[in-house]
């Protein structure tokens, strides 16, 4: 990691920076995969707060080749990105739950697009078998790759509550794997899960870190129309973190996080029409700009 004082925590960008000496984007990708937690392998429906997109809604359309869907993500951002190279984020859903030729295939067929230097796979850590390990290790050899894991929270309780359909302890067994394997991976968390506290949610964040996370997703709750979040806040609403009480919880968690440690989002997006609540979560300039006064203010 470069030393720069001007540096607040170390951001996705940052690490890009340092490693490629460029600007770095993502392309989001759908492999067309689902969940266990969606066929009935597991449970049905889903995490309570996943919408029917799989958290993927702004994905290219699984009815296109993979090489078509960055194609078409390149050119959705042609005036952003001219000559720039781009990393392949297969997004939505589980994306190592399928057959492992497939998997193949799939992540083969982005890494020999031109304009892609590495992939990144958005999965769960009970759908990542010794199988897909070392077809991952392989990757990982001669690609850029990381792993993102979908925590979300280390308490199982409350892991229950959203459905989750794991334990904490398949996260630890995956992510020792992981780091035996040296291959990076990125823990998923969100701030605001019906009835989790504040004592809670930093301890989520330090178990990240303890398990030897190359990086770190923060997203704030988002209840989405549709989903069984939703029903649940209909019928027993529960409380929901105001801007001033985020951003704390942010910021607490930055200035604990090791300093190369990768920090790939502070606060989540959600599509303006679909987002009950927070709705102050609809304005993210808003909130980053909250965030970075209040590490100002404690002088990170």
């Amino acid at each position: 990691m470069t030393k720069n004082n001007n540096r607040r925590f170390y951001s996705l960008n940052d690490y890009f920076k340092d490693n490629f000496k460029s600007k770095i984007y993502k392309v989001s990708l759908d492999g067309g995969f689902t969940c266990p937690n969606r066929d009935g392998k597991i449970s049905h429906g889903g995490c309570i707060f996943c919408s029917d997109s799989g958290s993927g809604e702004f994905t290219g359309s699984k009815l296109k080749s993979i090489t078509e869907q960055i194609d078409e993500q390149l050119s959705f951002l042609k005036d952003k990105v001219k000559e720039e190279k781009v990393i392949a984020y297969f997004q939505n859903f589980t994306n190592t739950y399928g057959d492992v030729e497939y998997l193949r295939k799939i992540y083969y067929e982005a890494l020999n697009h031109p304009r892609v230097i590495g992939i990144a796979i958005g999965t769960r850590p009970d759908c990542i078998d010794e199988e897909i390990l070392e077809l991952l290790a392989e990757i990982n050899k001669e690609h850029h790759l990381w792993i993102e894991l979908g925590l979300q929270t280390s308490d199982d309780r409350i892991a229950k509550l959203i459905n989750r359909g794991y334990e904490y302890q398949v996260y630890k067994k995956t992510s020792k794997r992981l780091v035996e394997m040296n291959i990076k991976f990125v823990a998923h968390m969100i701030i605001g899960l019906p009835t989790e506290e504040r004592e809670g949610i930093l301890k989520t964040a330090k178990d990240i870190v303890e398990s030897g996370a190359w990086g770190i997703k923060i997203h704030s709750l988002h209840i989405i129309r549709g989903t069984s979040m939703e029903k649940l806040y209909e019928k027993i609403p529960f409380y929901i973190f105001s801007l001033e009480e985020y951003v704390d919880l942010v910021v607490t968690i930055l200035k604990s996080l090791p300093k190369d440690m990768v920090v790939h989002r502070v606060t989540g997006d959600g599509k303006k029409d679909e987002v009950i609540e927070p709705i102050w979560s609809l304005n993210k300039r808003k909130v980053l700009n909250e965030i970075e006064k209040e590490l100002k203010r404690r002088e990170m």
